[in-house]
């Protein structure tokens, strides 16, 4: 069985699969364009106002680890997260925006579905509130925190 000579069938039919996966990541590859900020330079970006920091975890993780101090809190998890971010950006699209989760993966994701929605001007805090292969994150570095309070 492991021997056997591959058909050209199954050739055609794994090759196939090859290239719609090598299409697929080179669109998603391609779309993405958020910036990314080490947590230092987000938390002095933050502290200065010349940018938006939003903690889009959920509020028990905020609750077991704390928020960064200069963040705005925002759940990607509950129903009215755009409607929130609205709110806090005053319905600028274009507002710089840095998003912070706990390492990085839901602000890669979520930076990707902003850009969709129109907002142009999107930061991505990749190292996140644990560290990630970014960096060693916000708590690591030892950057102010708050206590979440419902």
């Amino acid at each position: 069985m492991y021997g056997a000579r591959m058909t050209n069938r199954s050739y055609r039919s794994v090759r196939s699969t090859l290239l719609i996966v090598v299409a697929v990541l080179a669109t998603n590859a391609v779309a993405y364009s958020a910036e990314f900020l080490s947590v230092r330079d987000a938390y002095k970006a933050a502290e200065t106002k010349s940018l938006l920091l939003v903690d889009v975890r959920r509020p028990d993780e905020w609750k077991q680890s704390g928020v960064p101090a200069s963040a705005a809190l925002n759940s990607m998890h509950e129903r009215g997260f755009l409607e929130r971010l609205d709110t806090l950006t005053g319905g600028r699209k274009d507002a710089k925006i840095a998003l912070i989760c706990a390492t990085g993966g839901r602000t890669t994701w979520l930076s990707n579905e902003l850009e969709k929605r129109g907002y142009t001007n999107l930061v991505n805090v990749r190292e996140g509130m644990f560290g990630s292969d970014a960096g060693p994150g916000w708590l690591a570095a030892k950057l102010p925190i708050r206590a979440y309070q419902k």
